[in-house]
């Protein structure tokens, strides 16, 4: 050995455009992964999905998947915004509630133990069981359960391709 050491291998160097340094793998409660963050309608269809790592918070990516959707009309104009976002206590910050409302959505989300009580509608926070089984739906798919690709862009493409998939076995099924 001749005493010279190598220089560190610069971290996100060489990376395709748009892939995260840490190709949104990261530690959380369920082990080392990425967080699929969705937003469906009220059917179950996928409209926008974002990627994150797994310890990132869901609260920092609701506005930006959000601000993903487009919702084509037979008239005018794609349709950007939801009549109401309905998510867990993770969502419960007051200033994604008042983002919700400066946008015209209706928060259906229950307050944490930590926070003041704010009245719920019940019967709409029933229907965040459609989300849970649209990423359940996501997930029965191999590639997408087990995450082959290493790049973030990949995966992220193999999400939609299953979307679009959705989308075509709902379009063309004879049930309405």
């Amino acid at each position: 050995m001749s005493g010279r050491t190598r220089p560190p291998r610069a971290r996100g160097k060489n990376l395709p455009r748009g892939e995260p340094a840490d190709h949104a793998l990261g530690r959380s409660r369920g082990g080392f992964g990425s967080k699929l963050h969705l937003v469906s309608d009220s059917r179950g269809l996928p409209l926008a999905i974002a990627l994150s790592p797994g310890q990132a918070h869901e609260s920092q990516y609701l506005a930006p998947v959000l601000n993903a959707v487009r919702v084509p009309q037979a008239v005018g104009r794609p349709r950007q915004r939801p009549a109401a976002v309905a998510g867990d206590r993770g969502y419960s910050f007051p200033h994604l509630r008042r983002w919700l409302t400066a946008h015209r959505m209706r928060a259906v989300i229950p307050t944490r133990v930590d926070q003041p009580r704010q009245p719920l509608d019940r019967a709409a926070y029933r229907q965040r069981n459609v989300i849970e089984r649209c990423v359940g739906w996501l997930k029965e798919g191999r590639r997408i359960a087990t995450r082959y690709e290493k790049l973030a862009i990949h995966f992220l493409g193999a999400l939609k391709l299953a979307m679009i998939e959705r989308h075509l076995a709902l379009a063309l099924s004879n049930t309405p």
